[in-house]
């Protein structure tokens, strides 16, 4: 019995410490796109590098998702993970979810986490767009805007001109995949 408990507390006190190790802006629970299952990111991410886009369905920047996609199946084996946010803070989302998720997986064939629709700037900004902002400095100006967070924590904000295939985004991208 003595062993049962002792095991118990080690397990209970490995959960308390994994739990305080996960950074501020994981510290969130978001509905996927067009679903009911709620994702707790902390659970889900904590440990790996993130990509955070807000994007949009009807936006000159919308064809991103194809490279997006793309790093995403080269890099989701080595503890990479994207996580897409469609927004309508610039008037290019549609008001039905399902017609946002189906330009994401039909129209660019996305497997990337999206989740549900969330204001990305002002003062409307969902507490986990609130937070990156605040650790950059840099809220969203268009759609397609990307925060890059390394294994460690550390958050580096791209503007939507940044392209999946810009040689120092996939550079950096490495580094954060590696913990540096």
């Amino acid at each position: 019995m003595k062993t049962l408990l002792t095991g118990a507390a080690l397990l209970l006190s490995s959960t308390l410490v994994s739990a305080n190790e996960c950074p501020d802006v994981l510290k969130h629970m978001k509905r996927k796109l067009n679903s009911q299952e709620v994702v707790n990111l902390c659970e889900a991410y904590s440990g790996k590098a993130v990509l955070f886009v807000n994007t949009a369905s009807k936006c000159g920047f919308t064809p991103q998702f194809e490279g997006l996609e793309a790093l995403y199946t080269e890099h989701k084996d080595e503890g990479f993970v994207i996580l897409g946010f469609p927004s309508n803070d610039f008037a290019q989302e549609y008001a039905d979810e399902s017609k946002t998720a189906e330009v994401c997986e039909l129209t660019y064939g996305v497997n990337f986490p999206m989740f549900e629709p969330i204001s990305v700037r002002g003062d409307s900004a969902d507490p986990l767009y609130a937070k990156l902002a605040e650790e950059t400095g840099k809220s969203p100006k268009w759609n397609f805007n990307k925060y890059l967070m390394d294994k460690n924590g550390n958050i580096a904000h791209y503007g939507s001109r940044t392209r999946p295939d810009d040689e120092d985004f996939l550079a950096d991208i490495n580094k954060a995949i590696a913990g540096n």
